[in-house]
């Protein structure tokens, strides 16, 4: 997977308060949408270039290695053990390859990821993003509206931003960059963020930055929130 650098906007666009001649703002224009275009045209080239996944044989390695813990379907019935069924499989197959090479750390999934290979990730992820997700259902009355709040606008004064932003507003994530979270288990996306925020979880820049910032009560509510979107 080719994770995208963030750059900042002041690089490409001028200050907005000072005035700019037309043909230099025509030029920083031209060479910010040619930076996309050339962004773009890297990840479609190399997406061809990757052999076409097997779903059968997806179909037969999640059934031997990870239906136990994430049901035959990818919809887990654990709490603690996330949903996989229709997750982007460009993010499953960057968490399986570095559960491999021990970036992300877990006893049970380091040991599974181990013995698969990079087109046993791929047929395994492409299967599973091939299943329909069950939708789940928020739990906490009194937590929801925190979780609405900080899922939807951040909390400004903390510099906390809106998850939304980057797992979209129904949280069906950005294919390979976020992930999908509609429906995802409470326990698990608790378990997650409190992993980003202690630095157990050590895979994502982006999220331990932003859970840093966010309590116990906080991290509960969003959680519930995640679960009950659709």
């Amino acid at each position: 997977m080719v994770e995208l650098s963030h750059c900042r906007i002041d690089q490409f666009f001028p200050n907005p308060y000072r005035p700019v001649p037309p043909m230099k703002l025509i030029a920083t224009f031209t060479v910010a949408a040619a930076l996309a275009a050339t962004v773009l045209s890297s990840l479609a080239a190399q997406a061809e270039a990757l052999p076409k996944p097997d779903l059968v044989k997806g179909e037969a390695s999640f059934g031997a290695i990870c239906a136990a813990c994430h049901a035959p379907d990818g919809n887990s019935l654990i709490s603690v053990n996330p949903k996989l069924a229709q997750q982007h499989p460009e993010y499953i197959i960057k968490q399986l390859t570095e559960f491999k090479a021990g970036k992300r750390e877990n006893a049970v999934m380091n040991g599974m990821a181990a013995a698969l290979s990079e087109a046993d990730m791929r047929n395994i992820a492409y299967w599973v993003n091939s299943k329909k997700a069950t939708p789940g259902a928020a739990k906490e009355k009194e937590l929801v509206l925190l979780g609405e709040k900080i899922y939807r606008g951040g909390i400004a004064d903390r510099q906390i931003p809106a998850c939304a932003g980057c797992h979209s507003p129904n949280g069906a994530g950005i294919p390979a960059q976020y992930p999908r979270l509609s429906g995802q288990h409470a326990d698990y996306a608790v378990a997650q963020l409190t992993a980003f925020r202690d630095g157990v979880r050590k895979n994502s820049v982006q999220m331990t930055q932003v859970a840093a910032k966010l309590n116990d009560r906080e991290i509960k509510a969003v959680a519930d929130y995640i679960s009950g979107l659709h």
